[in-house]
């Protein structure tokens, strides 16, 4: 196995800076002008690499590289509020180029995104979210386990979530931060295809817990599911599919109307609507 480090100083190519990789060279040069930092502080962060498996259609309609990007797309700015770092793979490179990028850039976590279907012959039968971890690692396995662990509180069936040891993956045991690889469902089981459909904020927002425990880093307040009403003295409140006011908008409330607070975050709430959910600003929320 080819060992990585943020400068290539222990690589044992033949060329400074250069990094060998079997689907392709990649120069640390060529890996800065596409957009990798280089991270120059212990500061905690994270590579996201969702699934760039389009040719993965989900039995319901849509595919794995579109849920997956959907769910990394709101991890980012829940990340920025829990002063997390990130880096991202390029949709449309290579699992080694990801793997480069995440190794020179020097991440604390490397962070594959993913959805699981099941061999042909049981296609549709299998449930349930899977983190896997390389077998030596022990950050790794930690990783997984906190991931497994945090999944159990949103997925269905919480007896189903577990974590796998395995060294075949790429992402697993060529990256130089541990790995935890997460199959957040069975995209060929109807009901697993439509939960991660249904449910990619609240996914997003359990991905982000995870890697905030695994940091050791407060993230957000979670006491409990409290109700709450829109006061907005008339006016519709806009619900966001991010936390910050340039998010989309997903859907208007009328003054009045009664959610339930899913997540506290500073200023904002991940709140649960008759439509739907979303952030929602906590200046008007009345909590009960």
């Amino acid at each position: 196995m080819l060992q990585y480090t943020a400068n290539c100083g222990s690589c044992k190519c033949k060329k400074q800076n250069f990094h060998k990789i079997p689907k392709g060279a990649y120069h640390k040069d060529e890996i800065e002008r596409e957009g990798v930092f280089f991270l120059t502080s212990k500061a905690p962060s994270v590579f996201l690499s969702p699934s760039t498996q389009e040719y993965n259609p989900y039995i319901n309609g849509g595919n794995e590289e579109y849920y997956m990007n959907q769910i990394a797309d709101a991890m980012e700015p829940l990340l920025d509020l829990a002063g997390i770092r990130y880096g991202r793979n390029d949709p449309e490179r290579d699992a080694a180029y990801a793997v480069a990028q995440s190794n020179t850039g020097g991440y604390g976590l490397h962070l594959p995104i993913h959805s699981n279907a099941a061999p042909p012959q049981y296609a549709g039968l299998f449930q349930g979210p899977i983190v896997l971890y390389y077998p030596t690692s022990r950050k790794g396995q930690r990783a997984a386990e906190i991931f497994r662990d945090n999944l159990k509180q949103i997925y269905p069936n919480p007896a189903l979530p577990k974590t796998v040891p395995t060294a075949e993956l790429y992402e697993l045991n060529h990256t130089t931060a541990p790995a935890a690889y997460v199959e957040v469902a069975y995209h060929d089981n109807p009901q697993d295809a439509q939960w991660i459909r249904e449910n990619i904020l609240a996914i997003a927002d359990n991905l982000t817990q995870s890697v905030a425990d695994f940091f050791g880093v407060p993230y957000a307040e979670e006491d409990g599911v409290t109700q709450g009403r829109v006061r907005t003295e008339g006016r519709q409140l806009r619900v966001r599919d991010a936390p910050h006011l340039n998010a989309d908008i997903l859907a208007r409330l009328p003054n009045g109307e009664p959610v339930t607070i899913l997540r506290r975050l500073p200023g904002w709430y991940l709140a649960a609507h008759r439509n739907g959910r979303g952030y929602v600003s906590g200046q008007f929320v009345e909590l009960k």
